[in-house]
């Protein structure tokens, strides 16, 4: 197997990207509506029960207002919705609707079917490694850029 000589956070942008346009394809053919990346990504990490924005938004490693921005559209497309907070009076919880819930099952059954079709690609093996090495702890990022 050849390389290209990339540094790894590209090589990971591009690998993120390609499962980001499979899933977007996807869906779409299955007429789905829409969503965008940031939208698919706010749907992995909500919890079941709901998330707050800020939670949303550290897990995400983006800032509040982009979560705002992704919540509000999927809100008004009708796959979230905002509830109390019965542990904060002041905060919200972001979860899933009914159908929300379905799209994101039918989004979990398309990235089921794009890892296999990766595992025919490049070998069962390498995609498990690929998924250990990531699994793997890495520990905090270091402060003095080595």
């Amino acid at each position: 197997m050849t390389t290209t000589g990339h540094d790894l956070p590209r090589l990971l942008g591009n690998a993120r990207r390609w499962f980001d346009d499979a899933l977007t394809a996807a869906m779409r053919g299955t007429g789905e509506r829409p969503v965008s990346p940031t939208q698919f990504g706010l749907f992995a990490v909500l919890d079941d029960e709901g998330t707050t924005v800020s939670e949303l938004a550290r897990r995400m490693g983006v800032t509040r207002q982009t979560v705002h921005q992704a919540v509000h559209g999927l809100v008004d497309a009708g796959l979230l919705e905002q509830a109390p907070d019965p542990g904060s009076a002041r905060q919200r919880l972001i979860r899933r609707t009914p159908e929300g819930e379905r799209v994101h099952r039918r989004a979990l059954l398309v990235l089921e079917r794009l890892e296999r079709t990766l595992a025919e690609r490049i070998g069962a093996d390498a995609v498990e490694s690929l998924r250990s090495a990531l699994e793997a702890p890495w520990g905090a990022p270091p402060r003095d850029g080595a």
